[in-house]
């Protein structure tokens, strides 16, 4: 039985998933892409999401991610109910309280680094000054302060991803997802932003990696597994945590 005090001292959850379905309509057919799903990663956690292509995990980044929403279940995400908010609510949570970082980059090629940086306080309607002064803290965070006036095209590609992931956190969002982040750098940047990312886990900041390679997968503190829309068979591993997904 666990006690008020160990309740207490658990962090708050972050992401709270409870019975969640994701059934895309196909013509005359329903498609169930996501079933019955439940998962909770709470503040502070460094967890990796697993699977090759067509196990549902994309799907269950585009529902974390607010980019896409259930049929059918409960998504709290930072303890705001997802399911009631409209279009112009999900693009402030998306702005604000999630902080993404992909594959592609996804950098401006006409504006140096920094002003790549403040994007996302642009639209949220932050004042110039706060923008750049933040921008600049972000890029010093990821080490990059010496390439705030730097273009995209004078950065490497380690260097340009670590732009990205200075955007993403330029909000001091909740969430940092992180999609296939290394998917396009060499061995030596991918560790450069491994430890980036687990570094910011340290202090505090709840990273979810979406990823299909294990060794990558394998420096997340915990992996919800999924494998052709199925669960794989348990496994003694202790970071290894698995999550129903419909095929």
């Amino acid at each position: 039985m666990t006690s008020t005090a160990d309740q207490t001292d658990r962090p708050q959850p972050v992401i709270d998933l409870i019975d969640v379905a994701k059934i895309y309509n196909s013509g005359e057919f329903e498609v169930a892409a996501v079933r019955n799903l439940t998962m909770r990663i709470d503040e502070g956690e460094f967890v990796a999401i697993t699977g090759p292509s067509g196990s549902g995990k994309s799907t269950l980044m585009h529902i974390i991610g607010c980019l896409d929403v259930p049929t059918d279940g409960v998504f709290r995400l930072a303890g705001h109910d997802v399911q009631d908010f409209d279009e112009n609510m999900l693009a402030d949570v998306r702005n604000l309280l999630i902080g993404f970082v992909f594959q592609q980059f996804n950098l401006l090629a006409y504006l140096p680094a920094w002003r790549n940086v403040e994007l996302p306080l642009v639209y949220s309607g932050t004042e110039r000054s706060e923008r750049r002064e933040r921008a600049l803290r972000a890029l010093e965070k990821v080490g990059l302060a010496d390439r705030a006036e730097h273009r995209p095209g004078e950065l490497s590609g380690g260097q340009q991803q670590r732009v990205a992931i200075a955007r993403a956190l330029v909000t001091e969002p909740a969430l940092i997802l992180a999609d296939e982040p290394t998917g396009n750098l060499d061995s030596s940047s991918t560790e450069d932003v491994l430890n980036l990312l687990e570094e910011l886990s340290k202090e505090g900041r709840t990273v979810v990696l979406i990823t299909h390679e294990h060794d990558i997968a394998a420096r997340a503190h915990r992996i919800i597994q999924i494998h052709d829309g199925r669960v794989l068979e348990p496994t003694d591993e202790p970071n290894r945590v698995h999550v129903e997904v419909a095929s």
